[in-house]
């Protein structure tokens, strides 16, 4: 099936939306304006631990979100990262559709745009690379761009920085509800636990107050490691208001996902966001998603359930959960 790519429509000197693109009234970034200028938590990694916990624990409490400063990833490194991916969006369309994923056929692996699954959803302005990059068992040669040639190298050298991340990350989650440094990551696969990349671009877009470049979601994952090329976009669900994320140069995102709030029984939360797009400027992300393998049991951590705090979930396998949340079910 010839699938239409948003960035090639995008750069066809499009003067409206298409209607697949126009969201519901009450969806639309014009009707449900985020605020500017409120700060959202940001945490240097290079202050003294007392007080590192306390802030990602309460920034993962109140918010389920924040930036990351002093996170020992070179900013050549990461500048790196953003000029493969955005040398492989600028390949041509031909070069690029030999990547192409197949979602109906349960390959999620490789380059697309996010479809819909009946006439009524919308389309979401993106297109985006998605692809497994660990463990090595569970790469997927065939689905890593040949194009540019530094690819592979880059992205392999950027994983390794990011699982150091992610294990500090969980050893500070954990401290932060009272257990010992290794639960969270152990409760996650330990060393199976799986990081996904997607890069996502958000071309210009003729009538940004209409579209979404990604809906409002939490993410299925336990946390998302993720930056941009500086291109506003991001926004936060909090206290009943979209709030819109700044900028802070070397900063990294991080997001609460909803394999963390299971664990924490919703001490920690999975933060609801979406992406809104602009007029003028191409807005790219890298997100990286730390996750359970499929068979990994997760439910609210023992120690965390007593009288007083029933438990908040079931406890189920990672797949089930991702089959339930895809397919709208209780969880």
């Amino acid at each position: 099936m010839e699938v239409e790519r948003v960035q090639t429509l995008a750069f066809q000197g499009l003067k409206e939306l298409p209607p697949q693109f126009v969201r519901p009234a009450d969806e639309r970034p014009e009707n449900s304006k985020a605020t500017e200028g409120i700060p959202v938590p940001v945490v240097s990694l290079s202050q003294p631990m007392d007080a590192l916990v306390n802030d990602i624990s309460r920034a993962c409490s109140e918010w389920g979100f924040f930036l990351v400063t002093d996170h020992g990833i070179s900013p050549s490194l990461i500048r790196q990262l953003q000029e493969v991916g955005e040398q492989f969006f600028q390949l041509p369309q031909e070069e690029k559709e030999r990547y192409a994923n197949d979602a109906s056929s349960g390959k999620f692996e490789g380059y697309g745009t996010k479809m819909t699954r009946n006439h009524e959803q919308k389309v979401e302005w993106l297109d985006y690379f998605f692809h497994v990059v660990w463990p090595p068992s569970k790469q997927n040669p065939a689905t890593w761009p040949q194009n540019p040639p530094s690819y592979r190298e880059v992205t392999e050298e950027y994983t390794k920085e990011v699982l150091k991340l992610t294990d500090k990350l969980l050893e500070l989650l954990s401290r932060g509800l009272g257990l010992e440094e290794k639960t969270l990551r152990s409760s996650l696969g330990g060393e199976e636990m799986e990081i996904e990349m997607k890069i996502n671009l958000y071309p210009p877009c003729p009538q940004p107050e209409l579209a979404l470049g990604v809906e409002p979601h939490t993410d299925t994952s336990a946390l998302t490691i993720l930056f941009s090329n500086n291109v506003p976009g991001l926004q936060v669900w909090k206290d009943g208001n979209w709030v819109a994320v700044g900028h802070i140069p070397n900063a990294v995102f991080i997001h609460v996902g909803d394999q963390i709030e299971v664990l924490s029984n919703r001490k920690y939360k999975s933060v609801l966001h979406r992406s809104v797009v602009n007029k003028d400027q191409v807005r790219m992300s890298w997100a990286v998603f730390c996750v359970p393998p499929l068979d990994a049991v997760i439910g609210p951590l023992p120690t965390l359930v007593d009288d007083q705090n029933p438990p908040n979930y079931s406890t189920k396998t990672y797949q089930e959960y991702r089959y339930r949340k895809f397919n709208k079910l209780p969880q």
